[in-house]
């Protein structure tokens, strides 16, 4: 693997799925990978080649947790911030709890996170910091508002902090995978709407929809794939969809009109 940015790698989201992915893929090549997450055994894996994974119990939704353990390295070559979750439900009716659960993984604990390891990678003149989107944040996905919303917010954030950081050497990438086989698609909130909702059954619908897609999806390896290309990129793009199929569906929905675009994404996931 070419890495223009140096061997010390920090993930979060690291005990399951892409995070999971991201952080072994970088340990065998050679890097030593702290990664990070919720709930996990504490371990340390030793790779031929020198290579390392390190894994430490961090919460990205608590500023303490978060100061405590990014917020006490001495420095960060790559950092793939890959926690996340999902909930789903109509925008009408998800109750303001899980909205704000919702924005405070996916968006604010990114914000988090990049407070603790952005001054380090000004600080040491380089760094790549990849954040894992979605193709829901360029395409939003009915019954999926609020998780479409927080990848929504990623983009711009992303795209402002590469403005903001260029001058000191460091590159922002958002990875924009779709449909991925992981275990993001058993532990989505779910809100079933009760009888009676005019959202009954159409809801389920289309989150079944939802998750079968996601489970004959592409393997969590495509987005650490790519993560490994990036890193051998002084010069990155802002932001990258993972697959080509994904690649041809952004260049598609540019060209489309909105009226047409959202006539087909209600006919795929509301009929």
């Amino acid at each position: 693997m070419k890495n223009v940015y140096g061997s010390r790698v920090f993930v979060t989201g690291a005990s399951s799925g892409l995070g999971k992915a991201c952080a072994e893929a970088f340990a065998k090549e050679g890097c030593q990978v702290l990664g990070v997450s919720r709930s996990c055994e504490e371990t340390v894996t030793n790779y031929p080649g020198g290579g390392s994974l390190t894994l430490r119990r961090m919460d990205v939704t608590d500023d303490a947790s978060v100061n405590a353990v990014a917020g006490a390295l001495d420095g960060v070559d790559i950092a793939i911030l890959c926690a996340g979750m999902g909930v789903s439900g109509p925008a009408e009716e998800l109750p303001m709890e899980l909205a704000k659960r919702q924005m405070d993984v996916n968006y604010f604990g990114v914000l988090r996170v990049g407070r603790a390891i952005l001054p380090k990678m000004r600080a040491q003149g380089r760094g790549l910091f990849l954040v894992i989107g979605s193709i829901a944040g360029r395409v939003p996905i009915p019954m999926q508002s609020h998780y479409s919303s927080s990848k929504y917010a990623l983009e711009a954030y992303v795209e402002a902090v590469g403005m903001e950081m260029r001058r000191f050497g460091v590159r922002a990438v958002i990875l924009e995978p779709g449909d991925t086989c992981t275990g993001f698609t058993d532990a989505r909130q779910k809100y079933v709407p009760p009888a009676g909702s005019p959202y009954a059954g159409v809801c389920e619908k289309s989150v079944a929809a939802m998750e079968r897609d996601e489970r004959n999806g592409r393997p969590p390896s495509s987005v650490s794939d790519v993560a490994k290309k990036l890193a051998g990129r002084r010069n990155p793009p802002v932001r990258v969809a993972v697959g080509l199929p994904y690649k041809a569906l952004m260049f598609v929905r540019r060209l489309l009109p909105d009226r047409l675009a959202r006539f087909v994404l209600t006919k795929m996931y509301l009929g």
